[in-house]
């Protein structure tokens, strides 16, 4: 017997593709975005390796819980591009000097 398709008409969440909310999903992809963003392009600049390192470290950690309770396809896109993004720019940011480079030791 054939299904019926029927269109997304939900209209609480943007990422939510379900019908239903996510308001955590949400919040920790937002986070994730915002903290990988910041490290990638802080991690441009040699001088900011201290801000690049935490905030990718604290980014990886954001969007891996984040993909852990994740429940859409959406979701968990843009959660794996900020884990990307947080990654290279907690990397490149260890590369530049690590977490505590210059200010201890």
């Amino acid at each position: 017997m054939a299904q019926v398709l029927r269109p997304n008409t939900s209209g609480s969440s943007l990422f939510a593709t379900d019908g239903k909310p996510h308001p955590l999903q949400d919040t920790l992809l937002g986070v994730a975005m915002v903290l990988g963003a910041t490290a990638i392009i802080s991690s441009i600049w040699n001088n900011l390796h201290l801000l690049s390192s935490w905030t990718g470290l604290v980014g990886i950690l954001v969007a891996a819980y984040g993909q852990f309770v994740s429940a859409t396809t959406r979701e968990r896109f843009g959660l794996i591009l900020s884990l990307g993004a947080s990654a290279v720019g907690f990397f490149i940011g260890m590369a530049h000097g690590g977490l505590f480079g210059g200010v201890i030791g």
